[in-house]
């Protein structure tokens, strides 16, 4: 991260990542796309709650622990995962369709959501 527009994007997506308003929101999106991942692969209908282990796990998974330090707790990294897919998801950057893809086709849905996270950051770096 030395060059100018190299950090000028990690403080981006340190923001994106500690925006409680933009976690709010992401949740939903979160516990749609993985119903609807559930939902697809048991054949029957799911409406279920990620819990922030997953999301929490997920989130290290991903690599992305370095933007946000030390000392956080399961529920601040679960917050910033919901924060970057919506981010993503409403910038056009990510479609729920392509979430839901992403999240099946990995090794366990939380191997899947770490997927997603770092397809998210990587789009959300080149704006």
């Amino acid at each position: 991260m030395s060059k100018p527009s190299d950090q000028h994007s990690h403080r981006k997506i340190q923001s994106i990542m500690r925006d409680k308003k933009l976690a709010r929101l992401g949740d939903a999106y979160v516990n749609l796309a993985y119903s609807l991942a559930l939902t697809e692969s048991k054949g029957q209908p799911h409406g279920v709650k990620v819990s922030d282990r997953v999301l929490a796990e997920a989130f290290k998974s991903a690599g992305l622990r370095s933007y946000l330090g030390a000392r956080l707790s399961r529920k601040d990294f679960a917050n910033a995962s919901e924060a970057i897919l919506i981010d993503a998801y409403r910038k056009g950057l990510l479609t729920l369709d392509e979430s839901v893809k992403i999240i099946k086709c990995g090794t366990n849905f939380t191997s899947g959501i770490a997927d997603l996270l770092k397809l998210s950051v990587e789009r959300l770096r080149k704006l």
